[in-house]
């Protein structure tokens, strides 16, 4: 039994849960449309922060009156003890650029396994400034990098300096101080790779925890840099923020195509995502008793998540009639509500065949958020072993029908049509960045990533029927002597016979990919917000805009800050 089927046995019983069924869950478009919830790594990272009262403080704060220099900060955890370690220069405007090209950064910084001396420290500052271009190692989980924001960190200083408070309607234009430009993990530039991470760091042995607490640690650091600097300028007038102001601040983030072909590329991984939220959805959708508290608090969510969407500011045209289409699925669920939910699972069909997809998954978001008693434990399940095995003595007769019964969307599609094979993917030579490419205008088809999954089953398809034809009784062994290059995909097409959802279902190489679904499926399961789209490539959003604050860990906490709300204007003090 896998680990995905033995999570469910244990969980839910003998009686098999209305899970929603592939081909709807793993289409790329609804994928693109889900949003954050209860099992976003950010949430389950600053729960596990607040529960276990994680003990944060600097230890080394060596800043000017600029806002320049180094701060350490020490985090012990009831397992071990790491440092965050950042490093503030001066950036001149004719450097500052948040392309992956950039060499120089407002902040560097990095998450080290235990205590910093002054040896370690020094090697860091020679190393970490320069990213990419530097070496670290195995005692680094993260590096990163981040950039003032032009249109807020100087405004919100000169606030604070003068007595005033930030502008909230300003901070919901643009919620962040610093915004992320690249986040890196796993064994990049000689860091620690992710199996010891895992095995060796029980605080992050979730999926990319490291790299959220990075971030989160970046957006207490952007408010503790902004009120130094203020306090500085003008001690007799400084006021410092107000903590409401301060928790509707997160971090910016722009995401390109870089993310895109890891979901491809860990096929079992994104299944074990999809699955523990599907097994949530399927929890609380069975519940024949809806009390008076969920009620009650069902309408006040769904007024929040209006809300928050009103708020998302976008200059993208898609994104703005996105947005409008929830605001008007909210609006039709609240009315079908109105004289009382009914049953969950009859709110949820009926979503399906009157609200868009993003409406549809919102109202998915909802329900989990209602429930964290039947949701939350399934935080720890998010890890899998990523082994894709082949299976040497399936017979082939076994095998073509694993593709028919699993793969039957790849077969339906014409990848003789127009345009059915125009975009190929590759990796830049200068930045080892992921591209896309134009088969029809530009050369290196031949250097393409293999992401078109879809295409490579349908050739492995035909060639198999053609073997079959031959040889009707042979195994998977004598076909992969026969066809050697189709390994890989047939490793890959056994494997996630294994798994109830797979792979995302949809043809990467067609000319009208939208990347964009890609990306947003990802970081909806990162628990960012406010998405932005600046093209189909690449998109900006804001991470942990509602969390806690560092200062907040060791108080009462009720984990309620799913689509935060811009706080009431306080004026001046």
């Amino acid at each position: 039994m896998t680990t995905s089927a033995a999570i469910q046995a244990s969980l839910r019983g003998d009686n098999a849960l209305p899970l929603r069924p592939v081909d709807q869950v793993m289409d790329l478009e609804r994928l693109g449309a889900i949003h954050q919830s209860r099992l976003s790594f950010m949430r389950t990272l600053v729960r596990r922060i607040m529960r276990e009262r994680w003990q944060i403080e600097p230890v080394r704060f060596e800043l000017d009156p600029q806002g320049y220099g180094t701060v350490v900060y020490e985090i012990t955890t009831p397992n071990k003890c790491y440092s965050f370690v950042l490093f503030s220069d001066y950036l001149s405007p004719d450097e500052r650029n948040d392309r992956v090209i950039a060499t120089k950064w407002d902040l560097t910084m990095a998450l080290v396994d235990g205590q910093v001396d002054d040896i370690y420290l020094e090697k860091l500052r020679q190393n970490v400034p320069k990213q990419e271009a530097g070496r670290v190692n195995a005692r680094v989980f993260v590096l990163s990098r981040a950039n003032r924001s032009a249109r807020n960190f100087d405004y919100v200083v000169d606030q604070l300096a003068c007595g005033k408070q930030p502008d909230v309607a300003q901070i919901a234009r643009v919620g962040y101080l610093y915004r992320t430009t690249a986040v890196y993990g796993s064994g990049k530039l000689g860091m620690a790779d992710w199996e010891k991470v895992s095995s060796r760091h029980p605080d992050f042995n979730r999926p990319f925890a490291a790299e959220m607490f990075v971030c989160l640690m970046l957006r207490n650091f952007s408010l503790l840099q902004a009120e130094h600097i203020a306090q500085h300028r003008t001690p007799e007038t400084y006021h410092p923020m107000l903590p409401e102001i301060k928790r509707f601040f997160g971090i910016g983030n722009s995401t390109g195509l870089g993310m895109a072909p890891y979901l491809i590329n860990h096929p079992l991984l994104i299944n074990q995502w999809v699955e523990m939220r599907e097994l949530a959805l399927a929890r609380v959708r069975v519940l024949g008793n809806i009390n008076k508290r969920i009620t009650q608090q069902f309408p006040e969510l769904l007024e929040r998540c209006a809300i928050h969407t009103e708020q998302t500011v976008t200059e993208d045209a898609w994104q703005t009639a996105n947005n409008l289409q929830v605001l008007k699925d909210l609006e039709a669920i609240r009315e079908r509500t109105a004289n009382g939910i009914g049953s969950w699972d009859t709110l949820l069909r009926w979503s399906e065949e009157n609200c868009s997809l993003q409406g549809q998954e919102m109202l998915v978001s909802v329900m989990l958020e209602l429930y964290p008693e039947l949701v939350d434990e399934l935080e720890d399940y998010h890890t899998v072993e990523e082994f894709l095995d082949l299976d040497p003595v399936m017979p082939l007769q076994q095998l073509k029908q694993v593709i028919e019964q699993r793969y039957q969307w790849a077969l339906v599609m014409d990848f003789s049509a127009d345009g059915a094979k125009d975009t190929f993917w590759y990796r830049s030579e200068e930045k080892m960045e992921p591209r896309l490419g134009d088969a029809r205008e530009e050369n290196g088809k031949e250097k393409q990533m293999a992401l078109g999954v879809g295409y490579a089953v349908r050739k492995c398809y035909d060639q198999l029927c053609q073997y079959i034809s031959e040889h009707p009784q042979h195994s998977t062994a004598r076909f992969m002597v026969a066809q050697p290059k189709l390994r890989g995909i047939v490793r890959r097409i056994q494997s996630m016979n294994r798994c109830i959802y797979g792979d995302i279902q949809a043809n990467l190489l067609d000319r009208d990919i939208l990347p964009m679904h890609l990306l947003r499926a990802k970081l909806a399961f990162f628990g960012v917000g406010k998405f932005d789209p600046r093209s189909k490539l690449w998109v900006r959003n804001t991470m942990f805009q509602g969390a806690p604050l560092l200062e907040d860990i060791g108080h009462t906490f009720n984990d309620d800050w799913f689509m935060p709300l811009a706080p009431a204007q306080q004026g001046e003090l």
